[in-house]
């Protein structure tokens, strides 16, 4: 007897979002140093059967006398009966100032969805109820996004638009378009702090807002020791706590190589699915085929 309509975010959470810009922000390709390529896995809401998970695969670097930049993001995600495969291309072109490079990025990209109503674990009430298909439904959506970074000499600011178009992501066979992609604005920055020789301290912020859907950010605070272990926490924001926050997360990393690192996130959530998950797990891992000579440092806004 009655309808409603219900609006959200749809973009995956990163809470390793320092290393996985690229995913937020197409002006990031080809501020790093090195050639970089980066693995993430995500598991949210561990316990909580059909909870997001997500694999992400991201490779940029420097070409033209590093005036361009080039990238590109493999993204699968699952939640439910719903799995989604992204693949972007990026370009970004880096202008150099006097105290820092403005990078201006596009990425085109194709989004592949796929719902299968055949899974078990649907139980349809109303058996004759045409709005609901009963074998997979599969949709391809072509999108662009645009963004911009800035890196100065210890800090860093950037704001992207990842996906422009609101495309249609109804699988619906009456004509009816209920569900549309949202567009998402993604805002970050932060700075550089060398507290001494051995020990550099980097907050940053990433703000995100969907349109019709609440404001979303994650404040981070890391440290680097020795340029080779890494530590850090994060307070996101959000969630149906009235105003204690959606989770805070904690960091641990290593420069296992001059190549290669590694990092592990735990996220402790204050929301009411606390009761019925075990928090949520990410790991990352990086690899940088040709460093500066005194040693990659991730959580670097200047990359090197």
């Amino acid at each position: 007897m009655f309808s409603g309509s219900l609006w959200a975010q749809q973009d995956v959470l990163y809470t390793q979002f320092m290393f996985n810009k690229l995913s937020y922000n197409p002006g990031y390709a080809g501020t790093e140093d090195s050639p970089t390529l980066l693995a993430v896995y995500r598991n949210q809401w561990m316990g909580l059967e059909g909870a997001p998970n997500t694999q992400v695969l991201s490779y940029n670097q420097r070409i033209l006398n590093n005036r361009v930049g080039l990238g590109g993001n493999l993204n699968r995600s699952s939640i439910g009966i719903t799995t989604s495969m992204t693949f972007d291309v990026t370009y970004a072109y880096r202008i150099p100032f006097k105290r820092g490079t403005l990078s201006i990025g596009l990425q085109p990209g194709v989004r592949y969805f796929h719902q299968n109503w055949a899974d078990p674990r649907l139980r349809a009430i109303d058996q004759n109820d045409l709005s609901i298909p009963t074998e997979p439904s599969t949709k391809y959506l072509p999108n662009v996004g645009f963004g911009a970074y800035y890196k100065g000499y210890k800090w860093y600011a950037g704001l992207a638009i990842p996906r422009l178009v609101a495309n249609n992501i109804d699988f619906s066979e009456f004509g009816t378009e209920i569900s549309r992609e949202v567009q998402h604005i993604n805002a970050m920055g932060g700075i550089q702090f060398d507290l001494n020789d051995d020990v550099r301290l980097t907050p940053q912020a990433l703000l995100r807002y969907a349109f019709n859907a609440p404001f979303d950010a994650d404040v981070n605070v890391s440290v680097m020791l020795h340029r080779k272990f890494y530590l850090g926490a994060t307070y996101r924001v959000g969630g149906d706590t009235n105003g204690a926050g959606e989770s805070v997360d904690a960091l641990i990393g290593v420069q296992a190589t001059e190549n290669l690192f590694l990092c592990l996130s735990y996220d402790i959530g204050f929301t009411r699915l606390r009761k019925f998950s075990n928090g949520s797990v990410e790991a990352s891992v990086r690899w940088e085929f040709n460093p500066p000579a005194e040693g990659s440092i991730p959580d670097n806004p200047l990359g090197n």
